[in-house]
């Protein structure tokens, strides 16, 4: 089975321009992925330093994502004008700026103030580097999303792992972050240099004029992002939590839940490029969604600590490849700039992925924590529908007028 077809021709260099090309873009993934997830380790520490209770840590951490969601409707008319390149450089330099006044705020405001700025380059960096993501692979004219997405949450878990001895050691966030921003600047910006410039999109209009509006592809794209990263953000606060207090089994065994969620995520993210160069999107998300939502199911039905876990590891199978394909998808949409179909897009996943906690804690609170939790499986099923049907998700070469995806 074919591969979705690339709608624009591509812009090959020699074999060292290409490899450039994909190397600058993948360490910008993993430089997001690093810095970010080098602070969770911090967090209990940050929220004793400041005498914060739980609940008002949880407002304090709505910062970075709030801050995320509103610069992707900010970068949405920006791009446009200034290209991914540029964008992806200067948003490269305030993430690594920002982030150490996250570890020198005083007090709550200050905190979440902090997060709010540095949450806000994250999500204006997220949406320029999947934006070149997508020139990148318009210009090699094959699947490459999946493994740029892969690198993110390789460069994620070694943020991780950098936090956790940072704290053994005694680093501070502040001086962490700082000395992680050194080598992710000298590394990432002289090979940003490289970074392709965006093609038109096909019946654009001049860049950043007139307002930004969701076209019914848009719409699909994005609710199907919203439905996929309200699952990841359930599976990031509940997992553990579920399997400590409704399962009974020690918080060693409790981090498994989402430890495995995230690494079939990145095992499935490495083998993305393969499965959808042979199998084409609409036909392989399905597949993988009923994954999640059978597998995820049965193991809520079991009960036990195993069926949970591996649960929780069909969710991430289901979901591993449903971000980068909805982006790669929204770049590809004629009739809009690649920058903007991506922010809105992106836009509408990680307001799932804010609102997705408190809805099941909301769930949770008028029967249990178990009836909450099944509506993943409910979710993942629209998610299998959603992308058997999207058009955007269809191989161009399937319209003779080669619109499909504008229908």
């Amino acid at each position: 089975m074919s591969s979705p077809a690339v709608a624009r021709p591509a812009r090959r260099g020699d074999g060292g321009t290409d490899h450039a090309q994909r190397a600058a873009t993948l360490a910008v993934f993993v430089s997001h992925g690093l810095l970010f997830a080098s602070w969770t380790a911090h967090i209990p520490q940050v929220k004793d330093h400041l005498g914060l209770s739980d609940a008002v840590l949880g407002f304090a951490l709505l910062g970075a994502p709030l801050g995320s969601v509103g610069a992707m409707l900010v970068v949405a008319r920006l791009l446009p004008r200034l290209g991914s390149r540029r964008m992806v450089q200067i948003c490269l330099l305030g993430y690594c700026l920002a982030g150490p006044l996250v570890g020198l705020a005083g007090s709550f405001g200050a905190l979440f103030a902090a997060l709010f700025a540095w949450g806000a380059f994250q999500g204006a960096l997220d949406v320029s580097m999947n934006t070149q993501a997508v020139t990148v692979e318009l210009a090699h004219g094959r699947p490459l999303m999946s493994g740029f997405h892969a690198s993110w949450s390789i460069g994620a878990f070694a943020g991780a792992g950098i936090g956790a001895l940072g704290v053994a050691a005694g680093v501070s966030l502040t001086s962490q972050l700082l000395l992680l921003a050194l080598p992710v600047l000298a590394v990432t910006v002289p090979l940003s240099l490289r970074m392709l410039a965006d093609p038109p999109a096909a019946g654009q209009r001049s860049p950043g004029r007139g307002p930004v509006r969701l076209s019914g592809p848009v719409l699909v794209l994005g609710s199907i992002a919203f439905a996929s990263m309200l699952c990841e953000g359930a599976s990031a606060d509940w997992a553990s939590v579920y399997l400590r207090g409704s399962i009974g089994v020690g918080a060693a065994v409790a981090g498994l839940g989402y430890t495995v969620f995230a690494l079939a995520m990145v095992i499935v993210r490495l083998s993305g490029n393969r499965l959808l160069t042979r199998f084409q999107a609409r036909q392989l998300l399905p597949v993988l969604a009923v994954v999640a939502a059978v597998g995820f199911t049965c193991g809520l039905l079991g009960g036990t600590s195993v069926s949970v876990i591996a649960g929780f590891a069909c969710l991430g199978i289901g979901l591993a490849l449903v971000i980068p394909t909805v982006n790669s998808a929204a770049g590809r949409l004629p009739g809009m700039s690649q920058g903007t179909a991506i922010a809105m897009v992106s836009a509408c996943g990680w307001a799932g992925f804010v609102f997705g906690p408190p809805i099941i804690g909301e769930l949770a609170s008028g029967s249990s924590l178990t009836a909450a939790l099944g509506i993943l499986p409910v979710l993942t099923a629209c998610i299998a529908a959603g992308t058997a049907r999207a058009r955007a998700l269809r191989p161009a070469s399937t319209d003779p007028a080669g619109e499909t995806a504008a229908q």
